[in-house]
């Protein structure tokens, strides 16, 4: 910091110019070994995450005097059960009702199709210079072609679960092994990675680190399950058709930032091309109840869950998505907190030294 500041505006010019091809070389050749280690990294860092969530209910029952080996072995059981659980009992309703969902396609094109020939013949009726024959011809021709290779690929669904889960089996082992064994002994493994920081940082860096991933997942971990549970009940309660798929499917899409309020247009949408009352009320249902669970429920239980601006959030994401896919997407938000944080670190450390060397000049500044 103290170089930075004795060189000339020129001279700072000149080395981001130098420095900023060896950043962009670094970023390229980041990129090509992650793609190389893909398969690698996302079963150490899945086995990571699952860990770090799978710790909380291990350090609870330590604090009742249960030795952590015993209740690493406990809490991995009960969440191996609990996961073939949802799997054999939610996952093929889900799926179910997917497969008819796909089957009712075409017909609810067709009510959405006449819906809005009607709406185009009130317009008419009332001298309104708006015409939908644009929107009714596209939907008659382009939809229902998109809606065949939907169907086609629906038809292979089992098929291609079946085989992705043929090929992947042993990463799925692998990531079942290392959540295990992290679950033991991730407190030394984490601790022979601190240490390789300097000592000044070694504590802060570990509090930052932990608190960012604990306040993002746990937070949308609260919010998904509120979404999922609320929405299939107030579904049900409307008698929207397919009202477990829907309000499943939102909040899983609810687990990424922005994607709850995707999941609620699409399934919007959906529902409107069938009856458009009837979407009305699932927008307006589903929006009134994401608002209350996400600014009155989230913030009592965990505070602000990331306190990052909604922009750096969306840029993130859109960051981690063009690096690493869908793990990309799951890290890029606590990343992108950890990163705010040194940055706040090294401004405050910086304007602290500032202070002590010519405190005067600081106080003429803030006044």
């Amino acid at each position: 910091m103290r170089w930075w500041e004795s060189l000339t505006p020129p001279s700072r010019l000149l080395v981001i110019a130098l420095a900023a091809p060896l950043a962009v070389l670094n970023a390229w050749a980041f990129s090509e070994i992650f793609a190389y280690f893909q398969s690698l990294l996302v079963t150490v860092l899945a086995a990571s995450l699952l860990a770090f969530l799978l710790n909380y209910p291990v350090s609870w029952l330590e604090t009742l005097g249960i030795k952590r080996g015993l209740a690493a072995l406990f809490v991995f059981l009960v969440a191996l059960l609990l996961l073939f659980a949802i799997g054999v009992t939610l996952f093929p309703l889900v799926l179910t009702q997917a497969q008819q969902l796909v089957s009712r396609l075409p017909e609810w094109f067709d009510s959405g199709r006449r819906q809005l020939i009607m709406l185009d013949h009130r317009l008419e009726d009332l001298n309104l210079p708006i015409s939908l024959d644009g929107l009714i011809i596209q939907i008659n021709d382009r939809l229902k072609g998109q809606l065949q290779v939907i169907a086609s690929q629906t038809l292979n669904l089992t098929l291609n679960l079946a085989v992705f889960t043929v090929t992947k089996v042993l990463d799925v082992l692998l990531t079942i092994i290392s959540t295990f064994y992290l679950l033991q002994h991730g407190r030394e493994v984490w601790r022979s990675l601190i240490e390789w920081l300097p000592t000044k940082v070694q504590k802060s860096t570990s509090n930052t680190l932990r608190l960012s991933f604990q306040n993002y997942f746990i937070g949308q971990i609260i919010i998904a399950t509120c979404m999922a549970s609320g929405l299939i009940s107030l579904f049900v309660l409307l008698k929207v058709p397919f009202g477990l798929l829907f309000g499943f499917t939102i909040g899983v899409m609810a687990l990424v930032p922005f994607g709850g309020s995707v999941g609620i247009v699409l399934v919007t949408l959906l529902v409107a091309l069938r009856d458009i009352g009837l979407g009305v009320q699932v927008l307006a249902v589903a929006v009134v109840f994401q608002q209350l669970v996400e600014n009155l429920l989230a913030p009592r239980i965990f505070g602000r869950v990331t306190g990052l601006n909604p922009f750096w959030v969306f840029i993130s994401l859109l960051i981690g998505v063009r690096v690493g896919g869908l793990l990309g997407v799951i890290v890029a938000v606590p990343t992108a907190v950890v990163i705010k944080e040194a940055l706040f670190e090294i401004r405050k450390a910086r304007k602290d030294r500032n202070i002590g060397v010519n405190p005067a000049a600081e106080l003429v500044q803030d006044l």
